[in-house]
């Protein structure tokens, strides 16, 4: 796309229809301290189009990407191998568009695909209904929450110290705004926190992640009952949607909610983003559900037709009847955790499980024989934790200057706590010579 800058005529006319007398009085409100007051620092100035690519792509080349090195990173966000049909279905024209279409009379295809996607997480979570996507899974945990206040009408929401600090600061957050309480629990690296003793006749709702961003995997049907007993939601989130080829599914073990990240299934990790968030519920809760619902017919003529059955945004509804104004759904992302979850199939996908959690197995037996090395989990998926005999943080510095990506402190998580911790994941992508390489690695640095 061609690069066409204003001229000073068209920022005057802006201006001038804003009301602002000049650009410093349009950013009054930012601090002087936040002003950015000459060049960028690292950044050259103007070149020529050729000489800006060389630029970038020198500067692009300092990264060490995921594929090019022994990876052990997750706390989230994972790397898994996308088949190339995925890629191509999703770039044809009738679905790459910047804006999801859901006018029936155009749109059947796309509709059928949010269809058949909402039908998939329905049976991956174990639950009545799905909505057609979300922006990703932390913003699908925070209107969980906010959905468990409508149905409970109760105010506060107790956050398992086990969930992910981005989907914790991304709930508080939300919370914060509309008057709920949370009750974030400490960080609970052994997985032993005691939930059920929390939950009281003023909880609307618990949450709770599995496996933890620790890693650690848990029955949730005690607390299903705790939470039932006094009348709360449980609302389950799961970051890595492929443990649900192996896990019992969280509407078997009594959540009410379940909502998750869908990035491992067709969308690569790509910096951090744009992914995919599920959410799914018991059918009576389905009308307090944010976001859309696409549904089944049949026309005048008897014939199988979609359309968009539930919407309660503000755009759609009276504005105080909207249930959420959050601008749903991820439709191409969805799209391929759609393709790629149909190419596995139910088989494939287990075994895909599978595949994962064994190449963990075997990585943490290799690194529990490492000197220095303690593996904390009982049990996992493909993410564990694991105690260092020095500071996580450095150790991971040292390791990324031999071209390993070592994991993830959890300092870095949890602002400096717990600096000896460091979260480590494989996935199908990762090899036995990749763990020899780690394990090795450590030896030497610990």
């Amino acid at each position: 796309m061609r690069y066409l800058p204003l001229t000073e005529a068209d920022r005057a006319e802006m201006l001038s229809v804003i009301g602002a007398p000049s650009v410093d009085a349009l950013f009054r409100d930012v601090p002087d301290a936040a002003h950015l007051s000459g060049p960028i620092q690292g950044l050259p100035n103007h070149m020529g189009e050729l000489a800006v690519e060389r630029t970038l792509a020198a500067m692009a080349a300092k990264n060490v990407a995921a594929g090019s090195v022994p990876f052990f990173l997750g706390a989230g966000a994972y790397r898994h191998h996308v088949p190339a049909t995925v890629d191509y279905m999703v770039q044809r024209g009738e679905f790459l568009t910047a804006y999801t279409p859901y006018q029936p009379e155009v749109s059947q295809g796309t509709l059928q695909v949010l269809f058949e996607f909402q039908s998939q997480v329905a049976l991956l979570t174990g639950m009545d209904v799905a909505n057609a996507s979300m922006y990703d899974g932390a913003t699908a945990c925070a209107e969980a929450v906010m959905m468990a206040n409508r149905v409970t009408r109760r105010k506060k929401a107790i956050l398992s110290g086990g969930l992910h600090p981005h989907y914790r600061d991304t709930t508080t957050t939300d919370a914060h705004f509309i008057g709920f309480d949370t009750a974030v629990q400490p960080a609970d690296p052994l997985g032993t926190e005691d939930l059920e003793a929390l939950v009281d006749s003023d909880t609307a709702c618990v949450v709770v992640q599995n496996p933890s961003v620790f890693g650690h995997v848990r029955d949730l049907s005690a607390l299903s009952a705790a939470c039932k007993a006094k009348g709360a939601l449980l609302i389950v989130v799961v970051t890595e949607v492929v443990s649900l080829g192996l896990l019992p599914a969280p509407g078997a073990m009594g959540a009410d909610v379940v909502v998750a990240e869908g990035q491992s299934l067709g969308n690569p990790l790509t910096f951090g983003g744009p992914y995919v968030g599920l959410f799914a519920v018991k059918d009576k809760y389905v009308r307090q559900m944010p976001g859309r619902l696409c549904g089944q017919t049949v026309d005048a003529d008897g014939k199988r037709g979609f359309v968009l059955t539930l919407s309660t945004r503000e755009q759609h509804i009276r504005r105080e009847k909207a249930t959420s104004n959050i601008c749903t759904n991820a439709g191409l992302c969805a799209l391929a955790f759609s393709i790629h979850l149909s190419l596995l199939g139910e088989a494939g996908f287990t075994k895909l499980a599978r595949l994962n959690h064994a190449t963990a197995v075997q990585l943490a037996d290799k690194l529990a024989a490492v000197k220095g090395v303690e593996v904390l989990n009982s049990g996992f998926f493909n993410e564990f934790t694991v105690r260092l005999s020095r500071p996580a943080a450095d150790v991971v510095e040292q390791l990324a200057a031999r071209g390993i990506l070592a994991g993830v402190p959890v300092s870095r998580l949890f602002a400096g706590e717990h600096p000896d911790l460091l979260l480590v994941a494989a996935t199908e992508t990762t090899t036995a010579s990749d763990i020899d390489a780690l394990a090795a690695a450590l030896a030497e640095v610990l």
